[in-house]
């Protein structure tokens, strides 16, 4: 869950002409961000529910990953399955993550993560209370496997340096005061 939220978190709200389905997530973030506002202000808040299609979140992430570009990150797809369960496929310039922060790939892979590369990172999500972890199902780029426990320190320095400072070695608060979030065959669906 983290993964995802954090992948997320990452691209910004696009503003520009866009599609129905940038729109529908746009839509909804603005949805969130007043049910927040108005429990700021004492107010009742409004239940927002949501559903995203594989299909709605990917052309999501294309349109902010251009409004927005990330060193680095050169393309990224999900796919949604039951229980919690996402695939991801990023492309990462590792060479321009690299550079941009020393050390962010253990040396003992910089020989083989090197380049661009496609790299496939499948996560579970373990939300609770309204807030989120996660564990490295599985990862590989090409053919070539990356241990989860690499993958998971590679996540946590790249969280760590965000502006953020995402520690995703503890739960992290859910976006937009979500309470509830989980995935089914090509959906991720949540409620405030």
């Amino acid at each position: 869950m983290r993964f995802l939220l954090f992948l997320l978190l990452l691209l910004p709200r696009a503003t520009q002409a866009q599609s129905p389905a940038v729109t529908k997530v746009l839509d909804l973030f603005n949805s969130l961000n007043q049910a927040q506002g108005a429990k700021a202000a004492g107010q009742p808040v409004p239940k927002v529910g949501f559903s995203l299609t594989d299909a709605e979140v990917n052309e999501y992430l294309r349109h902010a990953r251009v409004v927005n570009p990330r060193p680095g990150l050169d393309n990224m797809r999900v796919q949604f399955y039951p229980g919690n369960y996402i695939a991801t496929l990023v492309t990462i310039d590792f060479d321009a993550v690299e550079k941009l922060r020393p050390g962010t790939v253990p040396a003992l892979l910089r020989p083989i993560l090197s380049g661009k590369r496609d790299v496939q990172v499948d996560v579970r999500l373990q939300p609770a209370n309204g807030a989120a972890t996660f564990s490295v199902e599985k990862a590989a780029f090409e053919s070539v496997r990356i241990p989860a426990f690499v993958v998971e320190q590679m996540i946590a320095v790249v969280a760590a340096r965000q502006k953020e400072k995402y520690d995703t070695t503890k739960p992290v608060p859910l976006p937009f005061g979500l309470r509830t979030i989980s995935t089914s065959q090509g959906k991720v669906s949540g409620l405030n």
